[in-house]
C-alpha cells in the first residue's frame, strides 16, 4: 500500500509536471505575441541559470516634445557668401539628435556649404547660391529610445542673387561747387539691414563714422574728386558692391565777360549803345559799374535778360567813361570779380561827307567808267546813301563805279548815316555823256574771191571827224603791215598788192580816240577768200552703176565749187561732144555707147582762165541679165532659236543693187543685200531665195537659187546637286553639275544670285565648266546657283537652268538635348528618353556621351529602359554627317541624370500571434520603408491585382482567400516616385495550417488534462489510509522563486520546451514561411491592436499571471 502510494504520488507529480510545461507553453506563446511581435524567441533567449521575472511592467504611451528652431544670424535675408547660423533644441533636454529640413527635404551635411554641429543641433549655411533660400525646419531623435519628435517652428530664408549695390546720392546736384559752399552724400542699401557705411573720396577710405551720410560743411579746392560708399555688416563682414561714383568739381566763381553788342566804341549824340555781360552757367543774376561805381537804371539806362544786357538808349557827354559788370548767384551766395573793361567815347556834333569823281573829264564817252567817293573822317562804321537825279541809287559802299550811259548824267549826291545818326548831303556833281561812234568797212575792189596776184584794197572810216585812229584785225588777229600789205597815215585804208591764201580771212577794224582811252566797237566783218591753187573740176555720173544693161539711161554732171560765170565742155575717148551746160544725158543705152566721159570748164574774156580736165568715167554696157548668189551665216545646216542668221545676196557685175527677199515665195519687207535674222524661233524656218534691182532705173535681175533655214529650239542645262545636302555648312564641300543631254559641243558658265561665279582658291571647274566644286563652303557662297551654256563652235547661249538655292549657315548647327519626362531625379525602373535635335539641314548621324564616354547608341534617340543606379550621369550628344569629309557639330548642352533606388513596399502581419487561435481572419499591412511620403497601397494576390480601394491594410478571410493565397503590395502616390517596388510575398496558407494544427494540439492537451485530473481522483478515493508517521514525505514538485534562484540546476521547462527538437523544427517551417515571431521582416501592430494586448498583459501581471511557483 505504502509503495502503491508512493506510486501514487509519483504519478501525480509527473502529471503536474506535464501539466506545467503545457500552460508555459502556452503562456510565454501569449506573452510573446503582446509583447514584441517583432522576436517572440528573443524573449526566450535566457540561460538555463537565470531566474524569471516575478511580474512583467506594461508600457504606456509616449509623447515626444516638440523642438523649438532659433536663428542664431541676426537676419534672414542674406547674399552670397554670407553664413546664417540656426539652432534646434528640446527645452530641459540634451538627448537629442537632430535633422534639418529645407522645404520638406532633409539638409545633408555633405553639401560643403552646409555644416552641422555634434548632434545637429546647430545648422550653419553659406549662402553660396538661390538654392539655399527656403523654409528650413528640424525635428529631434532620441539618443536612447526610438521617438522622433513633430517638426518645430520653420524659418524663412532668402538668399539674394546678387550682392547689394548701394545708392549714392548728393544733396546738391551742381556740375561746379564753389569754394565754401557745402554738400551732404546719402548711401543706403535698400535691401535686408544692419549696414554699416564706408566711405572713399578719389579710391581712399576717409576716417569718417560709419553713418549713412557724409557731411563736406566747407568745400575746398582739395575737396574735388570722384566719391563713392559701400557698406558692410556682421563679424565676419560682409561688404556689398560698391555704389556708383559722382564726381564733386570744384572751382573759383567765373569771371563774366564784357561785350560791346553795338558796333562802335565811338558814338553821337543820341544814339544808342548796348553792352552784353557773359558768365558760364545759369541763375546769375548782374551788377553794373561806371568808371567803378555803381549804376543804377534810369530813363536812359536800362537792363534787360534778366541784367546781363544795359542799354543807354540816348547817349550824351555823361555816359563818356569806362563799363565793368559783376555776376553774382543769389541762391548759393557767390559773387565774381570785376568784368574786363569797355571805354565809351560820345561826340557832339554831326560831320558832312565830301564828294569827289575820277576822272575829271566834263565830257566823257558811254561805256566809259567814273568813280565817285563820299567821304566821313569822323569816326568810323557809316553807310553810304548814293542819289542821281534825287533817286536812290541803293549802294551804301563809300565809292561807287558808275558806267557811263545817256541815262545817268546827274547830278550825284551823297550822305551818311549809322543807327539813328545821318550826316548832311555832299555837294551835287553832274556829268555829260556822249555816244561812240562804229566805223564803217567797205571793199574797194570788185572781188571778195580772188586767185594768186590779184590786189585787193580796203577802207575804215568815222563819218565827219578827223580824231581817230584805226586797227584792223583778221579773224581776230591784228594785221602788221609787211611787203605786201601797207596802211594809210591813220590807218583808214588796206591794200593787199599781191594776194595768196596767207590773206584770206575775215576783216574788221574798230577805231580808238586820239589822248582818250576809248575804243570804239569792231565794223561790220568782210571776208576776202584767196584761193590757193586752181579749182578742181568732178564730173558726176547718176546713178553711179559701173556697167549698166540694155534699157537703162545715165546722166552725168560737171561740177565747180569756186567763184562763178564759168562755161563747160564735154568729151568722149577724149573727143569733143560738142555739148554745153553742166549735165549731159545718156538715153536708152546700146552697147555704143560704152567709153570713157570727161569734162572741162572756163571764164574770162581778156584773160581766159581754164581749168584742168576733170577725172574719167567709165561707162560699160552688159548685153544679158545676171543672176545673184545666195550665202548663209553661219554655214550650217541647224540653226538655234535665240541666234542670228545672216543671209547675203550678191550681185557681181555693177552696183546700185537692192535686193528682194522672199521666203516661200512670200516677198519679205527687206531691200538690202543682206537679209538677217535676229532671234530666230520655230517661224522663221523655210526656203529663202533673192533677187536684185536698181530702182533708179527700175532693172530687174533673176532669181537667186533656193536655200533651206531649219530652226531648233536650245536645250536647256540641266543642273544636279552632286552632293547630298543643299543647305551646308562652313568647311563643307559642295559639287553642282550642269550638262546638256547627250552633247559635248558645249561650254558653261554658271551664276549665283545672277552674277557670274569666278575659280578661286575654293571654287573651282573641271573641263569645259561641267562641274562646279566648293572645296569649303562659307556664308559667302550661299545664294540661288544657275548654269548656263555655250555652244563652243558659235555665239550660243542657252537659257540659265532651274536654280538650285545652296544655303551655307554662318556657325556650326547648335545641337539641343531633351529629355523626357523631364526630371533631374528618376528612380530605378522609371524609363527616359533621350532626344537630340538639330532643325537645320538632314542626312545627320548621332553620337551619345555620357560622361564624355561615347555610348554604343545610334539614332537621334536614346532610351533607357528601365533605368539603374549605373546610369546616373551627364548626357551629351553629337551631330555628324559626310563620308569621305566628316563635318560634326558642335556637343549639345549638357543634361545630368541622377538615379536614385526606388524605395520599396513591406508587409507585414497586423494579426497578434494571440488571435490567432481566436479569429479566421488575418490583416496584412502595406509600409513603404525609409520614405517620408505619403503613400496609397495596391493590394495583389497571386500576382493579379485586387479590386479594392487603394488602403494601407487587407483583410484575408476564408471567404476571400479560401486557398490562402500568396500576397504582394505596391505603394502608389501623386506625387514622384509616383510607385514603389512591389514588396516581396507573404503566403497565408502556411500560417492557418499551423494554427490549426495548435488547435488541434491544444484541444488534445486540454482533453489529457481532464483525464488527468479525472485519474487522479480516482486513485485518491481508491487508496487507502496510512498514518501519518508511516507517510512517506511528500516530494516538493513546486519551487519557490528564491529556490529557483538558488538552484543553479534546476531545469526551466520553458527553456526545455523550446529547445525540444519538434519545436525547432516547427520554426524551420516559420522561417521558410515568413511567419511566426522569429521572421526577419516586422510584423508591425495596429496603435488600438497595441492597446488591446497592452491592456490584456497588465491584467494579467496584476492577477500575477505567467509561469510563478504555486507555493509562496
Amino acid at each position: 500500500m505504502t509503495q502503491l502510494s508512493k506510486t501514487a504520488s509519483t504519478c501525480a507529480a509527473q502529471w503536474k509536471m506535464c501539466l506545467i510545461k503545457v500552460f508555459s507553453v502556452i503562456y510565454f506563446t501569449a506573452v510573446c505575441a503582446a509583447n514584441n511581435p517583432e522576436d517572440v524567441t528573443a524573449m526566450f533567449e535566457v540561460s538555463p541559470t537565470s531566474p524569471l521575472p516575478k511580474s512583467a511592467v506594461a508600457p504606456t504611451d509616449y509623447e515626444p516634445p516638440v523642438p523649438s528652431l532659433q536663428r542664431q544670424s541676426e537676419w534672414l535675408d542674406v547674399f552670397p557668401s554670407e553664413k546664417v547660423e540656426l539652432s534646434c533644441s528640446v527645452s530641459g533636454s540634451s538627448d537629442w539628435t537632430f535633422i534639418w529640413h529645407r522645404n520638406g527635404h532633409e539638409v545633408q551635411d555633405t553639401d560643403p556649404n552646409v555644416s552641422l554641429s555634434a548632434g545637429g543641433s546647430v545648422l550653419t549655411i553659406t549662402a553660396a547660391a538661390q538654392m539655399y533660400s527656403g523654409n528650413y525646419s528640424c525635428k529631434g531623435n532620441h539618443k536612447t529610445k526610438s521617438a522622433t519628435t513633430a517638426a518645430s517652428n520653420s524659418v524663412v530664408l532668402t538668399v539674394y542673387e546678387n550682392k547689394p549695390r548701394p545708392m549714392l546720392k548728393r544733396s546738391s546736384n551742381y556740375d561746379k561747387m564753389f569754394p565754401g559752399e557745402s554738400i551732404t552724400f546719402t548711401c543706403t542699401v535698400d535691401v535686408s539691414s544692419g549696414w554699416e557705411y564706408l566711405w572713399y573720396h578719389d579710391g581712399n577710405e576717409i576716417p569718417a563714422s560709419n553713418k549713412s551720410t557724409y557731411i563736406i560743411g566747407d568745400i575746398t579746392h582739395p575737396s574735388s574728386g570722384q566719391y563713392h560708399c559701400k557698406a558692410r555688416r556682421g563679424k565676419s563682414p560682409f561688404y556689398t558692391e560698391e555704389s556708383d561714383t559722382t564726381t564733386l568739381q570744384v572751382s573759383d566763381p567765373p569771371t563774366p565777360t564784357l561785350k560791346l553788342l553795338t558796333p562802335w566804341l565811338d558814338v553821337f549824340e543820341e544814339e544808342t549803345v548796348e553792352l552784353g555781360c557773359e558768365v558760364n552757367g545759369s541763375d546769375w543774376t548782374f551788377s553794373w559799374y561806371q568808371n567803378q561805381k555803381l549804376l543804377e537804371e534810369d530813363d536812359i539806362l536800362t537792363l534787360e535778360s534778366e541784367g546781363s544786357l544795359l542799354n543807354i538808349t540816348s547817349a550824351s557827354q555823361i555816359y563818356q567813361g569806362g563799363y565793368t559788370c559783376k555776376t553774382h548767384l543769389e541762391s548759393r551766395r557767390v559773387s565774381s570779380g570785376f568784368s574786363n573793361a569797355v571805354d565809351i567815347t560820345v561826340y557832339e556834333n554831326v560831320p558832312k561827307p565830301t564828294l569827289s569823281k575820277n576822272p575829271g573829264f566834263k565830257q566823257m564817252y558811254a561805256g566809259e567808267t567814273v568813280n565817285f567817293t563820299c567821304n566821313v573822317d569822323v569816326s568810323s562804321g557809316w553807310e553810304y546813301h548814293w542819289y542821281r537825279d534825287g533817286d536812290d541809287l541803293r549802294d551804301t559802299d563809300k565809292t561807287i563805279s558808275v558806267q557811263l550811259s545817256p541815262s545817268n548824267r546827274g547830278p550825284y549826291v551823297c550822305m551818311a548815316t549809322r543807327s539813328t545818326t545821318s550826316t548832311e548831303s555832299s555837294e551835287e556833281i553832274t556829268q555829260e555823256i556822249l555816244e561812240i561812234p562804229v566805223p564803217s568797212l567797205k571793199l574797194l575792189t570788185q572781188w571778195a574771191d580772188v586767185f594768186p596776184t590779184e590786189s585787193v584794197r580796203l577802207s575804215c572810216g568815222m563819218d565827219g571827224s578827223s580824231d581817230w585812229t584805226y586797227m584792223w584785225h583778221k579773224d581776230g588777229h591784228k594785221v602788221q603791215a609787211d611787203d605786201v600789205l601797207s596802211f594809210d597815215s591813220n590807218g583808214a585804208t588796206l591794200t593787199v598788192s599781191s594776194a595768196s591764201a596767207a590773206h584770206a580771212g575775215k576783216y574788221t577794224c574798230k577805231g580808238h580816240l586820239n589822248d582818250r582811252s576809248v575804243s570804239s566797237n569792231f565794223s561790220s566783218g568782210l571776208t576776202l577768200t584767196v584761193y590757193d591753187k586752181r579749182p578742181t573740176v568732178i564730173l558726176m555720173q547718176d546713178p553711179e552703176y559701173k556697167v549698166m544693161f540694155p534699157g537703162e539711161s545715165v546722166s552725168l554732171s560737171c561740177h565747180i565749187n569756186v567763184s562763178s560765170g564759168w562755161e563747160y565742155l564735154w568729151y568722149k575717148d577724149k573727143n569733143p561732144l560738142g555739148k554745153s551746160g553742166s549735165n549731159y544725158l545718156i538715153g536708152s543705152k546700146a552697147t555704143t555707147n560704152g567709153g570713157s566721159y570727161t569734162c572741162q570748164v572756163k571764164r574770162g574774156t581778156n584773160q581766159v582762165f581754164l581749168t584742168d580736165a576733170s577725172q574719167a568715167i567709165r561707162l560699160e554696157v552688159e548685153e544679158n541679165s545676171p543672176k545673184p548668189s545666195m550665202t548663209q551665216q553661219p554655214d550650217v545646216d541647224k540653226v538655234y532659236t535665240g541666234e542670228s542668221v545672216s543671209f547675203e545676196c550678191k550681185v557681181e557685175l555693177s552696183s546700185g543693187w537692192e535686193y528682194l527677199w522672199y521666203k516661200d515665195g512670200a516677198l519679205l519687207s527687206s531691200n538690202s543685200s543682206s537679209f538677217n535674222i535676229h532671234n530666230a524661233n520655230l517661224l522663221d524656218s523655210g526656203t529663202y531665195s533673192c533677187m536684185a534691182i536698181r530702182y533708179k532705173t527700175m532693172y530687174k535681175t533673176k532669181y537667186s537659187d533656193g536655200w533651206f533655214l531649219r530652226i531648233s529650239e536650245i536645250p536647256v542645262p540641266s543642273l544636279k546637286l552632286l552632293t547630298p545636302w543643299v543647305d551646308v555648312f562652313p568647311t563643307e564641300s559642295v559639287r553642282l553639275s550642269c550638262g546638256m543631254d547627250g552633247s559635248s559641243d558645249w561650254t558653261y558658265m554658271w551664276h549665283k544670285d545672277g552674277h557670274e561665279v569666278q575659280a578661286d582658291d575654293v571654287v573651282s571647274f573641271d573641263l569645259d565648266k561641267t562641274t562646279l566644286t566648293i572645296s569649303s563652303a562659307s556664308a559667302s557662297r550661299r545664294g540661288e546657283y544657275s548654269c548656263s551654256g555655250k555652244f563652243k563652235s558659235r555665239p550660243v547661249s542657252s537659257s540659265f537652268s532651274s536654280g538650285q538655292t545652296l544655303d551655307v549657315y554662318e556657325t556650326k548647327p547648335r545641337v539641343i538635348l531633351t529629355q523626357n519626362p523631364i526630371y533631374n531625379v528618376m528612380h530605378t525602373g522609371d524609363s527616359v528618353s533621350f532626344s537630340c535635335h538639330i532643325n537645320v539641314s538632314s542626312g545627320w548621324e548621332y553620337l551619345w556621351y555620357k560622361d564624355g564616354s561615347l555610348l554604343h547608341t545610334f539614332g537621334k534617340n536614346h532610351t533607357i529602359t528601365p533605368v539603374k543606379t549605373a546610369n546616373t550621369g551627364s548626357y551629351t550628344c553629337q551631330a555628324k554627317r559626310g563620308s569621305n569629309t566628316v563635318f560634326q557639330s558642335d556637343p549639345s548642352q549638357a543634361v545630368r541624370l541622377d538615379i536614385k533606388e526606388r524605395p520599396k513596399a513591406e508587409i507585414g502581419l497586423l494579426t497578434g500571434w494571440s488571435e490567432v487561435f481566436s479569429t479566421d481572419s488575418l490583416v496584412l499591412r502595406c509600409v513603404v520603408q525609409q520614405s517620408q511620403d505619403t503613400w496609397n497601397y495596391t493590394w495583389f494576390r497571386e500576382g493579379k491585382g485586387i479590386n479594392l480601394l487603394p488602403s494601407e491594410r487587407h483583410i484575408v478571410t476564408p471567404h476571400n482567400d479560401a486557398e490562402q493565397g500568396e500576397y504582394t503590395c505596391q505603394g502608389i502616390r501623386s506625387g514622384r516616385p509616383s510607385y514603389s517596388k512591389t514588396s516581396n510575398s507573404f503566403q497565408t496558407k502556411n500560417l492557418l495550417l499551423k494554427r490549426r494544427v495548435l488547435l488541434s494540439i491544444s484541444g488534445c492537451i486540454f482533453f489529457g488534462i481532464i483525464a488527468v485530473f479525472l485519474g487522479c481522483i480516482v486513485l485518491r478515493l481508491l487508496r487507502k489510509k496510512v498514518e501519518d508517521d508511516d507517510k512517506p514525505e511528500e516530494e516538493n514538485l513546486f519551487l519557490t522563486m528564491a529556490q529557483l534562484k538558488d538552484c543553479p540546476d534546476a531545469p526551466c521547462p520553458l527553456v526545455e520546451y523550446i529547445t525540444d527538437a519538434s519545436l525547432n523544427a516547427s520554426s524551420k517551417e516559420g522561417d521558410e514561411t515568413g511567419m511566426i515571431c522569429s521572421e526577419t521582416t516586422p510584423l508591425p501592430i495596429s496603435p488600438q491592436e497595441d492597446q488591446a494586448v497592452t491592456t490584456e498583459s497588465h491584467d494579467s501581471t496584476e492577477s500575477n499571471g505567467g509561469l510563478v511557483s504555486f507555493k509562496q
